[in-house]
């Protein structure tokens, strides 16, 4: 029994000077995040407009926000987005690491000029690639001074796929540090593997679906989350590039919570649009901690 009652203590005052040295942050993140989090939830059940205040309303701006086409148009944009984001980007991004990972010759100069993009801001991302797809000045417009006058090519300017031409800037960006980490997962796996394989005759694209892929799987679940952190928040990019047009076809949940809640001055649906975003973070954030946690601390 002394033993045990000693064995505690102990536990506690191991690494004592960096739990006292993470207190700050802790004390950040229940304050800011938890608390401000807690704040915007409190506050959606309200009929706030231009300043907080305590009129509940209970459900009404949800049932609000359900039924505006511009929020439902956002829902469903970033839906598309983001589904392609996810498989585009790490398709890409596995193929050029792939590529990089043969010891090609100039492999630093190549892997700067694919990485250089994402050290752009989005804003400038956006405006280039605004310019590229301008029917007046960009790819239609070269193409058709080529002699090909009936070639169309204005994504940006049709409704029906003018979220793909943001998705093609996006990809543009962001496709070149999911390279860079996925280069950093063949880079871990050992030599020994590949030679392996190669004795036993496997061939080169089974040996990565069926031992090198499985074997990235920590640096796949970053990549994936880093993406979905990217595809939750996407604003600034939408904004740069079309402003959320041709009218609202290209409208996405952030830019509709800052129009609500900064232009339009109602603060109540803002904060119900955010905790709608919040919601469809955590409903794929839990399913995957408890995978990947909680299977693991039972076995």
């Amino acid at each position: 029994m002394a033993e045990l009652s000693t064995g505690r203590p102990n536990r506690l005052l191991r690494n004592l000077s960096a739990k006292i040295a993470a207190i700050p942050l802790v004390l950040t993140a229940l304050v800011i995040f938890v608390g401000g989090t807690g704040w915007t939830v409190f506050y959606s059940f309200t009929d706030s407009k231009l300043l907080p205040r305590l009129r509940f309303v209970g459900l009404d701006q949800y049932y609000r926000l359900w039924n505006t086409p511009r929020w439902l148009i956002a829902v469903e944009n970033i839906f598309i987005y983001g589904l392609c984001m996810m498989v585009f980007s790490l398709l890409i991004g596995f193929l050029l690491a792939t590529l990089l990972d043969q010891k090609i010759r100039f492999e630093n100069t190549f892997r700067s000029i694919l990485l250089y993009p994402f050290a752009l801001s989005f804003i400038v991302t956006g405006l280039v690639w605004q310019w590229i797809l301008n029917p007046e000045l960009g790819i239609q417009h070269v193409v058709r001074s080529l002699g090909w006058e009936s070639f169309t090519f204005d994504p940006l300017y049709n409704s029906d796929i003018v979220i793909y031409g943001v998705l093609v800037a996006a990809l543009w960006q962001g496709t070149g540090l999911v390279m860079c980490l996925m280069l950093a997962g063949l880079r871990g796996i050992d030599e020994d593997i590949w030679k392996a394989a190669r004795v036993d005759g496997i061939p080169t694209w089974r040996t990565y679906v069926s031992i090198i892929i499985p074997m990235m799987r920590p640096v796949l679940v970053t990549t994936l989350v880093i993406i979905a952190a990217g595809i939750v928040k996407v604003y600034d990019l939408v904004v740069a590039q079309t402003s959320g047009g041709p009218g609202i076809a290209s409208e996405v949940p952030a830019k509709y919570v800052y129009e609500y809640m900064f232009r339009a001055q109602n603060l109540g649906q803002g904060f119900a649009a955010s905790t709608m975003m919040l919601v469809s973070v955590v409903v794929v954030i839990v399913p995957w901690a408890y995978f990947e946690f909680g299977r693991r601390n039972s076995q």
